[in-house]
């Protein structure tokens, strides 16, 4: 078996092998399927693996940039990994996302992503479970409502205007509008310090911002996007840096409710319209997992946020047989909002912790393990009590368990799906 990049002349069986793996496409979809693929091709982010000239397998790399703590990270979405029926059980798919992995490296991306179709084959690549997306179903009349419900001091026009802040401002917008867009996201994630969410590059946004079935609005400090399903609403997209704007994009999704019955949305699980509606007892929710890879252990500590009050240095042990370079010992620090870890020379075995908010060198105790996939796992914000009765994470101690939550603590979400 040989993997190597695809190319122009591979789509068509790619795409058979994807028709045999996800089901049909329509024709629009085939075509927007091929314009989103198609630059990826001559970028190498498109692998295929192949028995002689007969391609068996393929796996796609997206190029995004993902938050975490409000600081975006370059990662790499692996996605569309298909072998063709006949094929399964070979060894195909492993040895696609072990390509997968080094393709990302390679690309630049810190880290890599995936929603998995099977848990078993990405763990044992090194990925691990991180956070999920998060899919609420509202009712349409409650949301239609919010616009015009005043609350805390501000208030809402029915028209969808907001009446006020970045609300006032609410436009549709189209694929000119995806430099303006990306910019938004970026600095609405920032802001709000998220982890996890990410964002598509504006080649893909033009492409997404261009689907007559989908309609998006912009406000100075919100957006949505969103599209007609089986009769209700579906909300790909929607993020909003103040009540008013939350108020106004809601409302406006809310609008169709003399038609649809619900709305669908992929939301952060704390999204402030959770906050804003008038009654909530029961919520209504699916939860899609996700998967998270350290690629480049160094660079992603460093690239991530972390809450400013927290300071904190220790030693940990990461083991990852297919990135050597993420093996060993390092001395990891954490201070002013900015983290690092830089090969250790303390022997293995002992480390420093500190709890948070102290200074460094409270003296030695045994350092703390982790399997790359423990390691990726606590960059996402899993406690480390779910790490250590999971045996991810072995060593170390209490005070230094408390240290690494107070320091990579979050919720980890996606609301984007690929």
């Amino acid at each position: 078996m040989e993997i190597r990049d695809l190319t122009a002349a591979d789509l068509d069986a790619v795409l058979d092998d994807r028709r045999r793996a996800f089901g049909p496409l329509s024709a629009e979809g085939e075509r927007t399927w091929r314009e989103l693929v198609a630059p990826m091709l001559p970028e190498g982010r498109y692998l295929g693996a192949f028995d002689g000239p007969r391609l068996v397998g393929a796996a796609r790399i997206n190029p995004y940039l993902q938050w975490w703590h409000g600081r975006p990270l370059s990662m790499g979405g692996v996605s569309s990994v298909t072998v063709a029926p006949e094929d399964r059980g070979r060894g195909v798919g492993r040895a696609l996302v072990e390509a997968a992995v080094d393709r990302c490296a390679a690309l630049g991306h810190v880290v890599s992503a995936l929603y998995p179709a099977t848990t078993p084959l990405y763990r044992s690549v090194g990925y691990e479970h991180a956070g999920g997306m998060t899919r609420i179903t509202l009712p349409a009349e409650a949301l239609r409502t919010l616009g015009r419900t005043s609350g805390h001091g501000s208030t809402g026009g029915q028209d969808g205007s907001g009446g006020q802040g970045g609300a006032a401002g609410l436009r549709r917008a189209g694929p000119g509008d995806a430099a303006e867009l990306v910019a938004l996201i970026g600095g609405l994630h920032a802001a709000t310090r998220a982890s996890g969410p990410l964002c598509y590059d504006e080649r893909t946004w033009r492409l997404w911002l261009a689907d007559e079935d989908d309609y998006c609005y912009l406000a100075g400090d919100g957006f949505v996007v969103y599209r007609w399903s089986d009769g209700d609403v579906e909300v790909d997209n929607l993020v909003a840096g103040s009540e008013a704007t939350a108020r106004a994009l809601w409302s406006l999704v809310g609008s169709a409710s003399s038609v649809a019955k619900s709305v669908h949305a992929c939301v952060d699980p704390a999204d402030p319209v959770l906050w804003l509606l008038r009654e909530r007892s029961d919520d209504d929710v699916t939860v899609r997992r996700w998967m998270l890879r350290l690629i480049d252990l160094p660079a992603a500590v460093a690239g991530r946020g972390f809450p400013a009050g927290v300071s904190m240095e220790t030693l940990v042990e990461v083991t990852d047989l297919r990135r050597p370079g993420n093996s060993g010992a390092w001395t990891l620090s954490v201070a002013g909002g900015s983290g690092s870890v830089t090969p250790s020379r303390t022997p293995p075995g002992t480390g420093r912790g500190m709890e948070p908010g102290t200074e460094p060198g409270t003296g030695p105790g045994e350092a703390t393990r982790l399997t790359i996939g423990g390691a990726s796992a606590l960059f996402a914000g899993v406690p480390t009590a779910t790490l250590r009765r999971s045996g991810r994470l072995t060593g170390g101690s209490p005070e230094i368990d408390d240290a690494l939550d107070a320091a990579f603590a979050c919720a980890a979400y996606m609301i984007d799906s690929f």
